[in-house]
């Protein structure tokens, strides 16, 4: 999902890690950024025994996005949570990773905008003010898109870069016009502050590959019957959220208490997280299903971004699988 962009987490200085329980099998799992309700489908799982009774002994890490899908095609990580416009410049410089499971099932990096400027369409963009934490990352792939979809490039906007990620402080005190940044964060926040937003949603004209569990092929082959149960365990919790979005704010809460501090922000939050995990696609196809004809548009988008080296015969099969999948 906090932002799906932020601070590493340091995990130095934690305590060794108990020695493994006979028919246990451990999984070190990172989740990205910082401990969030936006992770609450794998803190549910946790703290309801999912993975425990699946046999499994779980340990989460914080990280990076970069940090993250290099550790887990070192085999470091078992799985890790990791955006899919990442995934596929990774793999294409060699590193063996798969997604394996989808969480986000619709984009969630977005363009928002105070509601009283007029920004409706992605062509309502030329000329104005945005802030962007920097070009690189999810963020820059979809701004690239939304603009390619109305015949304009960055160079017609006038783009001011916060790299402390400081765009949606800019664009509630007016010093930017509009902003990148999460479906399930920034206009969440503002609009509680009472500041109106519209949205600008990259589905509408491109598809593009949202975050979900990556595996290291290593680690696919050596123990795909413990990942296959985490990914089992995960879904079920997610589905468990859908229906009870309370239930999984009490057990994010119980992972992660300083959450509670600010419960009712943390339950907005996490629904507009929840719609994330859905699409058209997910409907018919499940929970975790992976869309491997937008995988493939996707690739090929990205290939024709000025700083893509994306290889010409990187194909889909090479970036996704299905083997973890219920």
């Amino acid at each position: 999902m906090g932002a799906l962009a932020g601070l590493w987490l340091a995990v130095a200085g934690c305590p060794p890690a108990a020695s493994p329980t006979a028919g246990v099998t451990q999984l070190t799992i990172g989740l990205g950024y910082l401990p969030s309700v936006q992770f609450a489908q794998f803190y549910r799982a946790q703290q309801q025994g999912y993975y425990r009774d699946a046999g499994l002994e779980v340990t989460f890490e914080h990280r990076f996005d970069y940090d993250l899908i290099a550790l887990v095609g070192q085999g470091t990580l078992d799985l890790g949570m990791a955006d899919g416009t990442s995934i596929i410049p990774a793999a294409g410089q060699g590193i063996p990773v798969r997604y394996a499971a989808t969480i986000y099932a619709r984009f969630p990096n977005v363009v928002l905008a105070g509601t009283d400027r007029g920004i409706e369409t992605p062509a309502d963009l030329r000329g104005r003010k945005l802030g962007i934490p920097g070009r690189f990352g999810s963020s820059w792939v979809m701004l690239q898109a939304l603009l390619a979809s109305a015949g304009l490039t960055p160079e017609e906007l006038q783009i001011e870069v916060f790299p402390d990620f400081g765009q949606a402080v800019a664009l509630r005190q007016g010093r930017v016009e509009a902003a990148t940044g999460f479906a399930n964060n920034e206009p969440v926040q503002l609009g509680l502050e009472g500041f109106a937003t519209s949205v600008l949603r990259v589905d509408e004209v491109q598809p593009l590959p949202g975050p979900g569990l990556t595996v290291g092929a290593g680690t696919l082959a050596e123990k795909p019957a413990a990942l296959r149960a985490f990914v089992a365990a995960t879904l079920r919790a997610m589905s468990e959220i859908i229906e009870s979005p309370e239930a999984g704010l009490d057990d994010a809460i119980a992972e992660v208490p300083d959450l509670g501090q600010s419960r009712e922000t943390q339950l907005a939050i996490l629904r507009a997280t929840i719609e994330m995990w859905q699409s058209p696609y997910t409907a018919g196809n499940g929970l975790g299903a992976i869309d491997e004809e937008a995988w493939a548009r996707s690739t090929d988008f990205m290939r024709t971004l000025p700083e893509s080296d994306i290889p010409t015969d990187l194909t889909t099969e090479a970036l996704v699988t299905g083997e973890l999948l219920p």
